[in-house]
C-alpha cells in the first residue's frame, strides 16, 4: 500500500459476505489482527486479500454497553464492534433494522468481527437491498480479481 503524508493509504472497502470471512478460517486469524487483512475466495477459484470491508445485514441484537451489535446476512452472523463511536450510528442499533457497515476485519473465524468505521440504516428499502446484495458482492469481486 502506498504511504502519503506519513499515513498508510488503505484500499477502498470490498463488499463481502460473512460466510466468505468465516471460510477464510484459522489461516486468517493472525493476519486479521495485524491489519494485513484476510484472503477470501472470490469465486471461480480466485482469491482476494481484504482488510477494509463493506457488509450488510439485519440487526439481531444490540449491546450498547458492550459497544457491539450482532448482524446476520444470508450466509450467517457477524459481530460489529465500536458502534457507539459511529456518528449517527445510534438509529441503526435496533433489532430488525437492515444496515450497512464499513469497517476493518478484527477476526474472521470462528465468527467474523468487524470494527466499524461507518454504519447506515438501509431499512427504508430493505427488500431491494437484500435482493441486490449478493449480486453486488459477486460483481465487485469479479472486477477486483
Amino acid at each position: 500500500m502506498e504511504k502519503t503524508g506519513g499515513e498508510q493509504k488503505r484500499p477502498p472497502p470490498v463488499k463481502v459476505l460473512s460466510g466468505q470471512l468465516r471460510a477464510a478460517g484459522n489461516r486468517a486469524a493472525a493476519a486479521a489482527g495485524s491489519g494485513e487483512g484476510v484472503v477470501i475466495r472470490a469465486g471461480r477459484g480466485r482469491s482476494l486479500r481484504v482488510s477494509l470491508v463493506w457488509m450488510q445485514g439485519t440487526v439481531l441484537e444490540a449491546q450498547p454497553d458492550r459497544n457491539t451489535v450482532l448482524l446476520m446476512d444470508e450466509t450467517g452472523t457477524f459481530t460489529v464492534q465500536g458502534v457507539n463511536s459511529i456518528p449517527r450510528g445510534k438509529p441503526c442499533l435496533f433489532p430488525g433494522k437492515y444496515v450497512m457497515v464499513m469497517g476493518v476485519i478484527e477476526a474472521a473465524s470462528p465468527e467474523p468481527v468487524i470494527r466499524a468505521v461507518k454504519m447506515a440504516d438501509l431499512s427504508d428499502f430493505a427488500a431491494l437491498h437484500r435482493r441486490m446484495w449478493k449480486l453486488e458482492v459477486e460483481e465487485l469481486q469479479q472486477m477486483l480479481t
